[in-house]
């Protein structure tokens, strides 16, 4: 039996696996990379209970939002192993921000989610470094986002990361494929490898089928098959957005 005195204990959020400290110290980290997405639409500052995000300047006559959410999916063990956490904030960002885009739409704002076993404030302000990285390379604001400590449902170093982004477009310019037709040109442009997409299979193959390990050195790469796997998903807007403004796109995928 337990004494009256551990029976009358006040419980804290730190007996339940949860450090609000170190969330606070990670938010200090992130903050600026943060803050240097922001585009003259964004309202308020950081931290708020929702990112809010002005349309009243646009320009667009039928303006239409595009929403699009996914995740890094299990590229992320990959991530784990290598305790390389630089490069899949821009895999987050793109896999949204991509689907978005092939619509036709102008990213304007994206939102992250990290769900973690225990808190590294380093580790967490690495990914959203990243994130915020990719956001500005596709010219869009990093508006908010949330990261839970959820300890005893993740593994302590195990982590989840994914991501919801918004573009805008005229509505008389979506971009839907409904007019393709014979005789139009197909353009593909490179990616930067397998991006984020099939990876529970790739790790089948590779480590399990080829036995290969993750800092395995391969020649004909120049790096571990590790870093190679790792290369984030390549982003699309800068170069598909000129085209899509100044030419009849009538198509695209992701």
């Amino acid at each position: 039996m337990r004494s009256n005195d551990e029976t009358k204990k006040t419980l804290t959020y730190a007996d339940a696996g949860v450090d609000i400290d170190a969330g606070n110290k990670a938010v200090e980290l992130m903050k600026d990379s943060v803050k240097a997405t922001y585009r003259p639409e964004v309202l308020g500052d950081l931290g708020g209970f929702g990112g809010l995000f002005s349309l009243i300047n646009s320009d667009i006559k039928k303006p239409v939002l595009v929403s699009g959410t996914d995740g890094v999916g299990t590229k992320l063990r990959l991530a784990i192993l290598m305790n390389k956490h630089d490069t899949v904030g821009q895999d987050c960002v793109a896999m949204s921000i991509n689907d978005v885009l092939v619509q036709g739409a102008e990213p304007l704002f994206f939102l992250d989610y990290i769900a973690v076993g225990k808190l590294d404030p380093v580790q967490v302000a690495t990914i959203v470094k990243g994130v915020a990285a990719a956001c500005r390379e596709s010219g869009c604001a990093l508006l908010g986002g949330e990261t839970a400590e959820m300890a005893g449902f993740y593994a302590k170093d195990d982590y989840d990361l994914a991501g919801f982004g918004v573009g805008i477009v005229d509505r008389d310019k979506i971009i839907t494929g409904e007019t393709i037709g014979a005789n139009d040109v197909l353009i593909g442009l490179p990616s930067t490898g397998i991006h984020s997409n099939g990876f529970s299979l790739v790790r089948k193959i590779v480590f399990e089928r080829m036995n290969m390990q993750p800092d395995q050195y391969v020649d004909e790469l120049g790096m571990s098959i590790g870093e190679c796997l790792l290369t984030p998903t390549r982003l699309y807007p800068k170069v598909c957005l000129p085209i899509i403004r100044n030419f009849d796109v009538k198509g695209m995928v992701h």
